[in-house]
């Protein structure tokens, strides 16, 4: 079993995505971008070592909470949080979203980055740009980074977004919603629940 670096375990976060989150800070990340609001994430012997059934639980004990994986970037340690989310997945019915520096064609391209995606509901893509910082964007801190559908964009090989709107409400491009069935620009609640 995998043990995962951990700076940090934020529960009933609402700035990590739609809803309360459990929010899983990763330590460790490469990218080390100016202006990074988390520079002490950089380091992987910032965090602190959990097994992922330890964290599982933590997860699991909110029961109304979905889950985010941040940092630093989870990705640097894939394995671990591809074991982690395949057991959320069969353990709850909880969302994941994962935030990385890496671009969804990094990830896609790389067999070791993209053993996450089929665990994962949204990906949010891309470094930290200082200079295209935009507070009014919901979900990111940059405008070049991106809010990826990741069930949607694997099965239709291309990048499906999802646009947050104000109300807090998504506005899906193409999202499945079951067996072979798409909404083109659906419209889920801030649980990331369908509201047709």
């Amino acid at each position: 079993m995998n043990s995962l670096s951990i700076l940090d375990i934020v529960e009933d976060t609402t700035v990590d995505g739609p809803g309360f989150r459990t929010a899983i800070y990763a330590a460790g990340c490469p990218h080390r971008c100016r202006g990074c609001h988390n520079p002490q994430s950089w380091d992987m012997d910032n965090g602190r070592r959990y097994s992922v059934s330890c964290v599982l639980e933590k997860i699991k004990e909110a029961e109304f909470a979905n889950v985010t994986f941040s940092g630093g970037d989870p990705l640097m340690q894939v394995e671990a949080f591809t074991e982690l989310a395949m057991q959320i997945r069969s353990e709850t019915r909880k969302t994941i979203w994962c935030y990385t520096g890496f671009r969804y064609e990094e990830v896609i391209a790389s067999p070791r980055l993209s053993q996450i995606l089929p665990f994962i509901d949204v990906l949010v893509d891309g470094e930290y740009m200082e200079d295209l910082r935009d507070e009014s964007l919901r979900f990111t801190g940059s405008a070049n980074q991106r809010i990826i559908d990741v069930a949607a964009s694997l099965l239709r090989k291309d990048i499906k977004q999802l646009h947050l709107r104000a109300d807090g409400y998504t506005v899906a491009s193409e999202t499945r919603t079951s067996g072979d069935g798409y909404y083109e620009s659906a419209v889920l609640d801030p649980e990331g629940n369908f509201a047709y």
